[in-house]
């Protein structure tokens, strides 16, 4: 078994940033001033798929939305921290709440302020768009751009590394 696999079979939570990694980094508003943002459901179901995995989810992003929030309720993800510019304390404190080691923890990120994060976790990734200074520093990027794909499959290798893809899968083919 490679590096990369032996990494992704100890996760036990996946954490995520927002924008550039569950969003293509845009923001767009509205005449009214209102943000919107566009998340890809394929991204989506695989948080589902890897929660029912029985890998938790967290998000800590800077920015703070209400369609974060809606979106993180719909999926079920159980730590959701917003407005958080220094994410760093948020991480340590989650960590420690969980009673959870560094190396069973799993980030995409996409931005040089995602690196104090990246360069701790077990295993770090980032969208294939990232920044040049956050590729050169993770284990995983995604052949997919963020809020394309990225999230979707960085779940699915931690899955098929741990042997739950096919049970996923399974339930679809059945």
């Amino acid at each position: 078994m490679d590096s990369l696999q032996s990494k992704a079979k100890k996760i036990k939570l996946l954490l995520l940033d927002v924008d550039g990694v569950l969003t293509d980094n845009r923001l767009i508003y509205g005449d009214d001033g209102q943000e919107y943002k566009a998340f890809y459901t394929r991204d989506g179901h695989a948080m589902v798929l890897i929660q029912k995995s029985g890998i938790e989810i967290g998000i800590i992003t800077g920015r703070k939305s209400k369609l974060v929030e809606k979106r993180m309720q719909d999926l079920k993800v159980k730590h959701l921290y917003q407005g958080v510019p220094d994410k760093l304390p948020t991480f340590e404190a989650l960590i420690g709440s969980i009673n959870i080691e560094l190396d069973q923890v799993a980030y995409m990120g996409d931005d040089i302020l995602d690196l104090p994060i990246l360069t701790r976790v077990g295993l770090a990734s980032c969208p294939k768009d990232s920044d040049p200074e956050v590729i050169k520093r993770v284990d995983f990027v995604s052949n997919f751009n963020g809020g394309r794909g990225a999230v979707r499959e960085l779940c699915e290798f931690i899955m098929q590394s741990q042997d739950t893809w096919q049970t996923q899968l399974d339930f679809y083919l059945r």
